[in-house]
């Protein structure tokens, strides 16, 4: 939905708080603030509405800007379960791509794979079978979602070739700057092995390798928690219970308000933690003693910065973190401090020693990073299965 038809169906008056947007994608700060985004060549037709970046609801923790609203998949009971396992191939595997040129230039990947299992596609094609389809493979064409399921109930494994947002055509003018480097990055990092193998199909070793792994390894059917129907709405009513995106933010962030943060340095020097003598904000959700925050690498997102350390990245922590004395806690030297309205702010800039603040509080972003900068991350842990949630959000 574009910016002029969700105007016109909800005027973005005094109630664009109570907002909430269904986003595929995922909308990153940079995208969604008019101004900057007009700026800073950002604008998109899915763009700068302004709202906060909270109010976004995605399908995937694609960013953890928005809010992950998910959705609720099949639950299987244990005699189903068996039957899927008593049904399996041995050697099949498919390859989802519905494109043709999906499949180009990957004959080196599928010719190792079909060493060893039989390929299964869901090409779609009108009338004459894609050239870029190998002759081995077994296309379906597109497959009814029930026929579809079906078949990947079959399979031993499945593979997709990755993409990344930067070169491919299909996210293009999309609001999100991200790059993909697996096909789905949420499988990769919140379930992984022995359902999920993400492997390099350019190194035929590492690739072979996996490939004859999977077909040695015994793996139950597996749904994450968080994609059940009582994951769901656990996670929905903490949102509505919570969220409060009413509430007019301060036009300066907190940390700038005292002259300390509320943070002290961990033992292994290497973060910042919560102080255990302060309490946590009143009202703050997710609560504040959950905080934990890291200087990244240059060129290192938020978002990956904290998921290197098991955590996820908070955006709303940011304001807490605004400040000089966070950088002075950490022991990075500032010679100079500005406040300016940034995307990759807080941040330091070496050389210069520069330490930025952030001006403007819609954009305080997990997502982005720049080799420019090392950011200044705010992480939090999550529960096993409910990536949304801290362990005391509930």
């Amino acid at each position: 939905m574009r910016k002029g038809m969700i105007s016109t169906l909800f005027p973005l008056g005094e109630d664009r708080c109570r907002i909430r947007v269904i986003d595929t994608f995922g909308t990153e700060p940079a995208y969604n603030h008019e101004e900057y985004a007009t700026l800073h060549g950002y604008r998109t037709n899915w763009g700068y509405w302004n709202l906060n970046p909270k109010q976004f609801m995605t399908m995937f923790p694609h960013t953890p800007d928005n809010s992950f609203m998910g959705f609720v998949s099949e639950e299987l009971n244990e005699t189903e379960k068996q039957l899927i396992k008593d049904n399996k191939a041995s050697n099949m595997a498919v390859v989802y791509g519905k494109e043709a040129s999906i499949w180009k230039g990957k004959e080196k990947f599928l010719a190792i794979l079909n060493k060893y299992m039989e390929i299964h596609g869901t090409v779609y094609y009108e009338s004459q079978r894609p050239p870029e389809v190998p002759a081995f493979v077994k296309n379906h064409g597109l497959l009814p979602q029930p026929e579809f399921q079906q078949l990947l109930r079959k399979a031993k494994s499945r593979f997709s070739p990755p993409h990344s947002s930067l070169n491919h055509e299909f996210f293009r003018g999309k609001p999100t700057s991200r790059e993909v480097f697996s096909q789905h990055p949420y499988a990769e990092n919140f379930i992984g092995k022995p359902h999920v193998w993400t492997v390099d199909y350019n190194n035929s070793e590492e690739f072979e390798a996996a490939v004859k792994a999977i077909m040695n390894t015994q793996v139950d059917p597996y749904l994450p928690y968080e994609y059940t129907c009582t994951g769901m709405l656990e996670r929905i009513h903490a949102y509505i219970q919570h969220q409060d995106f009413c509430v007019s933010p301060s036009p300066v962030p907190p940390g700038a308000h005292t002259s300390q943060s509320p943070f002290v340095l961990a033992p292994n020097a290497t973060h910042l933690e919560w102080a255990q003598n302060i309490s946590s904000v009143a009202g703050a959700w997710p609560p504040t003693h959950s905080l934990r925050a890291w200087l990244a690498a240059p060129g290192r997102a938020c978002t990956d910065a904290c998921l290197d350390h098991g955590l996820v990245c908070e955006s709303s922590f940011f304001p807490y973190l605004n400040s000089q004395d966070a950088f002075l806690k950490l022991q990075v030297p500032c010679d100079s401090t500005e406040w300016e309205m940034h995307h990759l702010y807080p941040a330091f800039a070496q050389p210069g020693q520069e330490c930025y603040l952030q001006k403007e509080p819609l954009l305080f972003s997990c997502a982005g990073a720049s080799t420019k900068y090392q950011r200044l991350c705010p992480c939090r842990d999550f529960l096993k299965g409910q990536v949304a949630l801290c362990q005391s959000c509930l």
